[in-house]
């Protein structure tokens, strides 16, 4: 049995996936310069494929550092409970910094995120979300560039998972109900 077995529908197919994430990095070249070097901050675990392959399409120096947050553990629906498990490992004061995400669904965690790095004074913060769920969204974040807004489905693929499985997946896609039930 393969991972694909459990995929009910793809939603984002791997070529429509690819061509968003170089137009994004078109919008962030844009707006970053050599002279801003910001730093991407990549919250794991889900967006490290996400910002593989955009900061292969940046044109301006840059560093990245990576934050891992909890709040769904092996669910598909968010405790509400945010924890920092792993915090970055640099200053961000007076830095220009672009938070890398894969999934903004209630918008709890990124509030808290953008909250807690607020407080470490950085020039700029902007956030850059591969996928938008405004339909689920609690609380009002600010999303600065978004590859696609989704429907209310439990996605996986592209780095998302589902008790750490299919994120090796090329594509967006939603599971079957049964490869949730069976977790």
């Amino acid at each position: 049995m393969s991972l694909y077995d459990d995929v009910a529908n793809i939603l984002i197919p791997e070529d429509v996936l690819q061509a968003r994430v170089r137009s994004l990095a078109e919008e962030i070249n844009r707006l970053y310069t050599d002279e801003d070097f910001p730093l991407l901050v990549c919250i794991l675990k889900g967006a490290f494929v996400f910002l593989a392959d955009l900061t292969r399409h940046l044109a301006f120096r840059h560093e990245v550092d990576f934050m891992v947050i909890s709040s769904y553990g092996s669910r598909t629906v968010s405790s509400g409970v945010v924890r920092i498990l792993l915090d970055l490992e640099r200053s961000i004061e007076g830095r220009h910094v672009l938070i890398v995400e894969d999934i903004i669904d209630t918008g709890r965690t990124m509030d808290y995120i953008t909250r807690n790095l607020q407080t470490r004074h950085p020039a700029s913060l902007r956030i850059c979300t591969l996928l938008s769920k405004p339909s689920r969204r609690e609380v009002d974040v600010p999303l600065d560039f978004v590859g696609f807004e989704i429907p209310d489905e439990f996605v996986v693929g592209y780095g998302l998972d589902f008790a750490e499985a299919y994120r090796n997946l090329p594509f967006i896609g939603v599971l079957k109900p049964e490869a949730i039930q069976c977790q």
